[in-house]
């Protein structure tokens, strides 16, 4: 009898523990049903470094995630969804760009704020963005001895 109550003890441990686990995945895919966010998009020309779950920073500050990221067929750009928090306004005429963390940190979007009196509305798009800049590439161009 002692042996079923100790089962049964470790097997509510163990559905905890994974279900735990499942609701910080949801968190961390951006497949939350979080009502304090509004979604915004963006096009990029390269989002390379960027996945689903990618943070969102203005001024150094976490204002959302990356929700999702889709290929444009017609003008071939990377089109990216993000979740804001609804406690952070953004101007109308702010900047996203993808950027990283050093020379070895991971890839997140940061927001450079506008001067406009105007707000994003939920669901409203970035004017003004600028794609990931690869290391290798500048490496290549100033180190090559082009005179380009």
């Amino acid at each position: 009898m002692a042996n079923n109550v100790t089962e049964t003890l470790i097997g509510a441990v163990v559905l905890a523990v994974a279900g735990s686990f499942l609701y910080y995945a949801s968190q961390l895919s951006g497949f939350s049903t979080d009502t304090n966010q509004y979604s915004l998009s963006a096009s990029f020309r390269s989002v390379s470094g960027l996945n689903v779950g990618s943070d969102v920073k203005l001024s150094g500050v976490k204002v959302g995630t990356l929700t999702s990221i889709t290929l444009d067929p017609v003008t071939y750009q990377a089109v990216t969804k993000v979740s804001i928090d609804n406690d952070v306004q953004i101007p109308d005429d702010a900047e996203i760009k993808v950027s990283t963390d050093g020379l070895l940190g991971g890839a997140f979007l940061e927001v450079t704020a506008g001067g406009s009196p105007f707000m994003l509305e939920p669901g409203g798009e970035f004017v003004y963005t600028q794609g990931a800049v690869s290391l290798l590439n500048l490496l290549l161009k100033f180190g090559g001895g082009s005179d380009e």
